[in-house]
């Protein structure tokens, strides 16, 4: 018995030696040419974090510089970005029960490379790091003189620009691109766009420029009105091609205290995914830097996801687009195939390689004109014909009413949403687009949007985005001098902004609460609805005032309502 137990022990103690390693830290694969890249390390840390089965990936800290030329490579369809082969530096797919601990690390990345891309994981976190980039997506310049149809504008000295058959192009050390699409003037101030400015989208690179000193430049636009002398311009990245954070089909993804300075893209897109918490996640041009953008596109946005979306005490300070934006997808009806079976087309440019239809499905059979669902059907088979097109065969018989110019989407579960503690402002566009069906609380955030700061859209006529919101609570808000950018970015500070081509019989928005807020600022109009069923605005305080910006507005559309039933305003 002695000697059996004596065994035991020296197998126990075997075991636990042979026991896998279940931290790795990057450090460990870092040498002498990782000062100038670490992407070699970062594959080689990732390949053994796979063969031991690691739980936790910690980095060094400090700085860490990342370089495109080796880094994981994918083309990738990923939904309200452009489609393209994609270099990738933290590549995760079906990995479970991981933690990247950043340790304080800066991710300082050079070029067109997407930092993190996570596809049929579950259970991951990131925490502790911060994301920036050596050249900014959208390049800045201050202006220097105006005049009808031109402006003047002079750039950093370190800008690398050069010509290109007559057009003004900008440049990195590498000598990659940096292409623009859009032109848009800020306040260097108050470092948020300029009062009731305008948007100029420019649809080729071509923008009439000619130099007329060093590193000043004179652009021609027959549009152009007038500008501010010493406001910034910013030439806007003409791509989506980078997100910071990619997750497909993913299944639990924390991130926390993680800090995003820039990428050529959004900084999450989620799709396809439940669970998902961001924790004093900052959004914000880089420090010390001057700079009034910080990423290039949407701080978040959220497509066909489920269970619970949370952010909680984050800053969305400075984006090209919007806050967040969470809905579902539309795909068109193109052709009635036969009794049970539908040729279905992606509209919308932005999903197409979207597989998101699966068998045993239940979709929604929607009219587009009113946005309302007159059939669900469950889902037998789905063949994906290309990027573009999809045939669905369904278990029944569709109903007579199905025609060519409907829309289907899916309609099996909506997440909750949790929007609480976070500052949302000086970037373009809007605040928050919620189009989830689940439970939606919005609530203790200060708003200082130039557009809307909570707008609830959705149709089956451009965008093709899945809404109709059910259940909303927004309380305990400050809106603070919202709707100081241009007058394409919303009609009021809470509005509905649905392509709805029959309003008088449509009802798509419901049960809409609205209480204990503050709105202050210098724009009457507070509340523009239409379409909404069950809407009530109470225990709201509103501080008129024009100190900070000129009045702007009529008194009597502070609430605006079309189309709507059950509507009550204590004012």
């Amino acid at each position: 018995m002695k000697i059996f137990r004596k065994l035991l022990v020296l197998a126990l103690a075997a075991s636990a030696c042979s026991a896998p390693d279940t931290t790795v830290y990057l450090k460990d694969y870092l040498d002498e040419s990782s000062s100038e890249d670490a992407m070699p390390a970062i594959r080689a840390a990732l390949a053994d974090c796979a063969t031991k089965k690691a739980t936790t990936l910690v980095l060094p800290g400090d700085t860490l510089n990342i370089k495109p030329a080796q880094a994981f490579e994918e083309y990738q369809y990923i939904s309200n970005n452009d489609p393209s082969m994609k270099r990738i530096a933290f590549q995760l797919q079906d990995v479970k029960d991981f933690t990247v601990e950043g340790n304080g690390t800066v991710l300082m990345f050079s070029g067109h490379i997407s930092p993190f891309n996570l596809e049929r994981c579950s259970g991951i976190t990131v925490k502790d790091l911060t994301i920036d980039f050596k050249r900014a997506f959208v390049s800045e310049g201050r202006i220097t003189t105006v005049g009808k149809g031109f402006f003047e504008v002079q750039f950093p000295e370190h800008y690398n620009m050069t010509f290109r058959e007559g057009n003004l192009v900008f440049r990195d050390e590498n000598n990659e691109t940096y292409p623009y699409s859009s032109l848009l003037e800020f306040d260097p101030v108050r470092k948020e766009v300029a009062y009731h400015v305008h948007d100029y989208w420019i649809w080729t690179e071509s923008s009439q420029a000619e130099e007329v000193g060093p590193g000043r430049y004179r652009f021609h636009r027959d549009d152009y009105g007038d500008g501010t002398v010493g406001n910034v311009m910013a030439f806007g990245a003409s791509y989506r091609n980078n997100p910071a954070f990619t997750l497909l089909d993913c299944d639990g993804f924390n991130l926390v205290d993680v800090k995003l300075y820039n990428c050529c893209g959004m900084g999450v897109i989620a799709q396809s995914s439940k669970d998902i918490e961001l924790l004093r996640m900052d959004v914000e041009p880089t420090p010390g830097s001057d700079r009034v953008i910080s990423i290039s596109a949407d701080a978040t946005h959220f497509v066909n996801c489920k269970g619970y979306i949370r952010m909680v005490d984050c800053i969305f300070r400075g984006q090209k687009d919007d806050a967040t934006n969470v809905h579902g997808w539309y795909m068109a009806v193109e052709k009635v195939l036969s009794g049970n079976r539908l040729l279905l087309r992606w509209r919308n440019s932005g999903q197409y390689g979207i597989e998101f239809i699966k068998p045993g499905m239940t979709l929604e059979l929607v009219d587009s004109r009113t946005m309302e669902t007159y059939s669900r059907m469950k889902v037998k088979g789905v063949e994906y014909l290309n990027s573009e097109y999809a045939e669905v065969t369904f278990e029944g018989d569709l109903t007579d009413k199905t025609k060519p110019g409907d829309v289907v989407a899916e309609d099996d579960a909506y997440p909750d949403v949790l929007i609480s503690g976070c500052y949302i402002g000086n970037n373009r566009a809007r605040g928050l687009l919620i189009g989830s069906r689940g439970k939606v609380v919005i609530e203790k955030n200060t708003f200082h949007s130039p557009g809307t700061a909570i707008l609830f859209e959705g149709d089956g006529r451009y965008w093709y985005e899945q809404s109709g919101v059910r259940d909303v609570v927004i309380r305990d808000n400050v809106f603070d001098n919202c709707m100081y950018g241009s007058a394409t970015w919303g009609s009021a500070v809470i509005a509905v902004g649905s392509g709805i081509a029959d309003r008088e019989h449509s009802r798509y928005h419901k049960n809409i609460l609205v209480e204990n807020n503050v709105f202050k600022g210098f724009d009457h109009r507070i509340v523009n609805l239409y379409c909404v069923d069950g809407f009530t605005f109470r225990n709201n305080r509103i501080e008129f005032t024009d100190a900070d910006y000129p009045a702007f507005g009529n008194p009597g559309e502070r609430f605006v309502f079309n189309d709507c039933d059950n509507v009550k305003v204590e004012e």
